[in-house]
């Protein structure tokens, strides 16, 4: 390798690294004015690029002279990505009309909804996942059609725990993390199987919302400290009405 080739290398790699200033500028100032990290910013690179092919590949517009048409554009694109999203968020809350919804709860919500239809899909549509089904329908029916129900087993595990894994996570940005926090969502947790019904995993995730609602709500009507009271009288009411859950007591 000659020097040139390094000089040239070199030359190169500070023609690129000008523009990369120029987008890290961009970055770092709603950085630092919002602190608020523009993840969308590389889209808006990408806008200007195709509105400089299209102003040349249609008005023959030269790419030096489109830069302040692209300019005043994406300038506009920024103002208007900021008044119809960035306006919805004030530290960290969602405002969805009079009603406020944190940031780090709404994506919680999503991604368990998102990760809870995942799964339903899996157990749906894939093999292992009618195979578990058919494991926890009858297990000596799915041995005799040759399912191992240990191998199964292990799976389940493995589901279960990596669902606790995903719960954790979105969580961790707005609950204190402590070794007894599990304890949290023990009890709600096992009230929403019940309600749902016992290995009724559709039942669980309706179950879940419902025994969310009573949690906050129930604390929310009376006092915070008893609203793990309205969830253990839920959980023991639905035991004793409908031991076998309020949506059946098939396994699924």
């Amino acid at each position: 390798m000659t020097a040139e080739i390094v000089l040239q290398s070199v030359v190169s790699g500070l023609m690129f690294g000008g523009v990369i200033a120029l987008v890290a500028v961009g970055i770092s100032l709603i950085w630092g004015v919002m602190d608020v990290i523009n993840f969308a910013y590389g889209e808006y690179l990408m806008w200007a690029m195709y509105l400089t092919f299209f102003l040349y590949a249609g008005a023959g517009l030269d790419p030096l002279v489109s830069v302040p048409v692209n300019a005043l554009v994406l300038f506009a694109a920024g103002v208007l990505t900021y008044r119809l999203v960035q306006s919805l968020v004030s530290n960290g809350v969602v405002k969805l009309g009079e009603l406020r919804v944190s940031t780090g709860e709404l994506v919680a919500f999503v991604g368990s909804v998102l990760a809870t239809t995942a799964l339903f899909w899996f157990l749906t549509w894939t093999k292992t996942g009618k195979a578990l089904r058919a494991v926890a329908q009858d297990r000596e029916a799915a041995l005799a059609l040759g399912i191992e129900p240990d191998r199964l087993y292990a799976i389940a595990w493995g589901i279960s725990a990596a669902a606790a894994g995903v719960a954790g996570s979105l969580v961790s940005s707005f609950m204190y993390v402590n070794p007894l926090v599990g304890d949290v969502f023990l009890l709600p947790g096992f009230a929403a199987v019940a309600l749902g019904g016992f290995g009724n995993v559709y039942g669980a995730f309706a179950g879940g919302l419902v025994i969310g609602v009573v949690n906050v709500t129930g604390g929310t009507l009376t006092m915070p400290k008893v609203k793990l009271a309205l969830v253990y009288l839920v959980f023991l009411a639905v035991l004793f009405m409908r031991p076998r859950g309020l949506f059946g007591g098939r396994r699924q």
